[in-house]
């Protein structure tokens, strides 16, 4: 095929590759591979980073058949690669089972999200990739392979950026479906969010904190509440429920959001921010985020404070999440329970770039790990520096792609660092 020049979804990362092939069975798919020197699997490209850019082959995976198989007796569900978090959702919910979390965004799809270790909100849960319990591969000499939790190399191939090979189907662990109720809360004063941030964090099952650091206060609360547990209560913090839907972003309108206002409504369409027949989020923009030990919430947020001069021009809103520790090699939580920081730009990568270095500069030296498929500029020696099984990872990768067949320069500059 001729060259092209292709953009991800935030449109500021332009790539050419060689040739972009759209496979309809996995017969096609093992040809395409074979004649590839090198090759990169687009997911639904949402990445703001250059993780999936190649001069090689891009792959995507969008034609292929895939199935969601649900098995509730073994809680479990075995779905394709490709398909979105939103498409399986109701699947699932009409089988009684649910996923432990989502992220904002239903949009992204299984394979890509969880293989960049991208993460919803909540104390509690892991990342989206923490209920991966078996990723089918098919590597670059057209094998498939089926790595399950046990095997070797199992924590190394779920958040993998594609090094490993083209993910066909992922196994899921699922659990009972639950009804979620989800308020809004304003004016939680700044001091009160650092001096209790853990008790602010864990008021319900998902909390999120949203601000434009413009301000003494977090602008937003974001709440959703399991009606199993006890209802949420914030009126203790200064902070009041909002008796109107919001948009975290200050001035659009909150139609492209999940139901406020405590209205219950089952698990997939309250844990998301943004529904999935709308455009998330504000739709132009860029993003990054920054993950950090959760011991360090108060030093973190105090940091960002510091540079807000700086961020506060360039941002549509800042997002600040919990996650639970995992133990997957390359995830942004490996064996720490995390505080997420993350940065809505505007659309602009030469205005946005020194606000990311001022936050970089802040961060990192409290142990940030930056999000693999957002806008980052941290040294590749101090990423590598986060990661404590980089080595196995490297490992790993030369046994499944010996050639180094898809891994591509951002994977090359983090991974061999």
């Amino acid at each position: 095929m001729t060259s092209q020049p292709l953009t991800n979804w935030a449109r500021n990362i332009v790539f050419e590759p060689a040739s972009v092939a759209r496979p309809r069975s996995r017969v096609e798919l093992a040809e395409v591979l074979a004649s590839a020197s090198s090759v990169r699997v687009l997911g639904t490209g949402h990445s703001f980073s250059p993780v999936c850019s190649t001069d090689g082959t891009l792959l995507s995976l969008a034609d292929l058949p895939v199935s969601i198989d649900v098995d509730v007796e073994a809680q479990r569900a075995v779905v394709g690669g490709p398909l979105r978090w939103g498409d399986i959702a109701p699947v699932l919910d009409g089988h009684g089972v649910a996923l432990h979390n989502m992220g904002s965004l239903p949009h992204i799809s299984v394979a890509g999200s969880a293989s960049t270790g991208t993460h919803g909100s909540g104390s509690a849960l892991g990342c989206l990739a923490r209920a991966v319990r078996g990723v089918e591969l098919m590597t670059a000499d057209g094998s498939v392979r089926w790595i399950r939790e046990g095997d070797d190399g199992f924590y190394g191939s779920v958040v993998a950026l594609g090094m490993l090979g083209a993910v066909l189907s992922v196994e899921l662990a699922a659990e009972p479906a639950y009804d979620v109720e989800q308020t809004v809360w304003q004016g939680l004063p700044f001091v009160v969010a650092v001096d209790r941030f853990d008790d602010v964090m864990g008021s319900a099952r998902s909390v999120s904190l949203f601000t434009t650091w413009q301000s003494d206060e977090f602008e937003q609360v974001w709440v959703k509440r399991d009606t199993a547990s006890p209802p949420a209560d914030l009126w203790w913090t200064g902070a009041t429920p909002s008796d109107v839907p919001l948009h975290p972003c200050p001035g659009i309108s909150p139609e492209a959001c999940t139901q406020q206002l405590g209205v219950v409504g089952r698990w997939y369409e309250r844990v998301p921010h943004f529904r999935l027949d709308h455009t998330p989020s504000s739709g132009d923009e860029l993003q990054s985020e920054y993950l950090l030990d959760r011991s360090c919430a108060a030093e973190a947020l105090e940091a960002v404070q510091t540079v807000a001069h700086v961020v506060a021009p360039v941002l549509q809103i800042s997002e600040i999440r919990t996650v639970a520790a995992d133990s997957l090699w390359l995830s942004p939580c490996y064996g720490r329970d995390s505080v997420a920081v993350h940065f809505t730009w505007i659309d602009d990568a030469d205005a946005v770039a020194p606000a990311v270095a001022a936050v970089e500069s802040v961060l990192v030296p409290l142990g940030a790990r930056p999000h693999w498929g957002k806008v980052l500029d941290v040294e590749p020696g101090l990423v590598a520096s986060a990661y404590p099984r980089l080595a196995d990872q490297r490992t790993l990768r030369n046994r499944l792609d010996p050639e180094h067949r898809f891994t591509n320069g951002f994977v090359a500059r983090y991974l061999d660092a």
